[in-house]
C-alpha cells in the first residue's frame, strides 16, 4: 500500500483524520495477514478478503466492520473494484437471520424462539458467506418442524433484510399518469438508460462494470426492472447478481450461483447442496418486491417466487398479484 497516496485520497474525500488513521491501520493489518502467504495487496486474489474477514470473526469480531469500510475505501482509491464485490458478498443481507430471530419472538414469543434457536449460533458479520447455508438449512428445518409451513412462510414473506428507500410518492404519480403497463415500460427504459450511462462513463452498477453484452441482455428482457403485466399479474425478474460472471459461466451450477443474490443459500448452489434447503426460503426475496408494492397500493400485496436458482432455474422471477379492487386511477392500458 502506498500509505501517503491513500491518505491523500482520503483527505481529498474529506474523511475525518481519526477514520483515516483507522483505515490505514486496518489495511496494514490485512497486509500483514497476506504476507504470511507471501502475498500483498497487489498480488492477492479478491477472495482473500473473505478469508480475512472470517479470520477476524474469531480474532477480533469488533473490527470486522472497520476492516470492510477500510477495504471499500482502498478499493475505490486503487480502482480494485473486484474488492468491492467481495465486501458486498460478505455484507449483503448480513442481518437477515438476526431479524428472523427477533421476528420469531415478536410473533410466537421468546420461549418458543429460544427453543427453535437453541444451540445455533447466529452467523455474525464477517463470517465467510459460503458457511452461511449450513445455518439456513438448520433453522428452516426447525421452523417448519415447530411452526409448520404456513407460519414459516409468514415469517419469511415480509423480507428479512428490507430494501433501501424508494421514491414511493414519485412512482405513485407516474403510475397514475402512465397506467400500469406504461409505468413498467418506463422502469425498464430507465434501467437501460442507467446501464448505458455506466457503460459509456466506465462507472459501476452494483460494483460491476457494464459492457454492450450486459446492456443488450437486459434490453432483451423487459421483466428486468419493473416487469411485465399479464392479466392481473406482474412478472418481474432480478438482474443476475454478478452479470458478467453469469453470462460467462459455462455450466448451469455456476450460472445459478452468479444469478442469486442471497448469501444464505449461494454457497449451497456452488457446492450443489441446495436441495437440502427448502425452496420456500425464496419467499424472503419475494418479500423484497412486496415491501415496494404494498406501499404503492397501500394494501397487502401477494408476491410469490415462480422461478429461482434454489428451484434449479437460471433466473429469479416473481409474480406480483394486482389487487382485485385496483383503483381506477391506476388504469391498465
Amino acid at each position: 500500500m502506498n500509505e501517503f497516496e491513500f491518505k491523500k485520497y482520503l483527505e481529498k474525500k474529506k474523511v475525518e483524520s481519526q477514520l483515516i488513521t483507522g483505515y490505514i491501520k486496518q489495511i496494514k493489518n490485512y497486509e500483514k495477514y497476506l504476507s504470511k502467504e507471501n502475498l500483498n495487496l497487489e498480488k492477492s486474489l479478491p477472495k482473500k478478503i473473505m478469508d480475512y474477514s472470517d479470520y477476524l470473526v474469531l480474532q477480533d469480531e469488533d473490527s470486522v466492520l472497520d476492516f470492510l469500510r477500510a477495504i471499500m475505501n482502498y478499493a475505490n482509491y486503487s480502482k480494485r473494484y473486484e474488492f468491492i464485490t467481495k465486501v458486498i458478498d460478505i455484507s449483503e443481507s448480513y442481518n437477515a437471520m438476526d431479524n428472523l430471530f427477533s421476528r420469531v419472538a415478536e410473533i410466537h414469543g421468546e420461549t418458543l424462539r429460544d427453543e427453535i434457536f437453541k444451540d445455533l449460533t447466529l452467523p455474525p458479520l464477517g463470517v465467510h458467506p459460503e458457511k452461511k447455508p449450513e445455518f439456513t438449512k438448520a433453522i428452516l428445518k426447525r421452523l417448519e418442524e415447530n411452526l409448520g409451513k404456513e407460519s414459516t412462510l409468514d415469517l419469511l414473506s415480509p423480507c428479512l433484510h428490507g430494501r433501501p428507500p424508494d421514491d414511493i410518492e414519485g412512482d405513485k404519480k407516474l403510475l397514475k399518469e402512465l397506467g400500469i403497463d406504461g409505468f413498467l415500460e418506463k422502469k425498464h427504459k430507465d434501467l437501460i438508460t442507467r446501464l448505458e450511462k455506466h457503460r459509456d462513463e466506465g462507472t459501476l452498477e452494483f460494483a460491476q462494470k457494464i459492457d454492450d453484452e450486459i446492456v443488450q441482455y437486459v434490453r432483451d428482457n423487459q421483466m428486468m426492472a419493473g416487469g411485465i403485466r399479464e392479466g392481473n399479474l406482474i412478472y418481474v425478474s432480478k438482474l443476475p447478481y454478478q452479470m458478467r460472471e453469469f453470462l460467462d459461466a459455462k455450466d448451469d451450477r455456476m450460472k445459478k450461483f452468479f444469478v442469486c443474490y442471497c448469501p444464505w443459500i449461494r454457497g449451497a448452489l456452488k457446492k450443489g447442496t441446495e436441495k437440502e434447503i427448502t425452496k420456500d426460503f425464496c419467499n424472503c426475496s419475494a418479500g423484497w418486491y412486496k415491501l415496494y408494492w404494498d406501499q404503492i397500493f397501500e394494501l397487502s400485496i401477494k408476491v410469490e417466487p415462480i422461478k429461482t436458482a434454489l428451484n434449479d432455474d437460471l433466473e429469479c422471477t416473481f409474480a406480483i398479484y394486482l389487487p382485485d379492487d385496483l383503483p381506477n386511477s391506476y388504469k391498465i392500458n
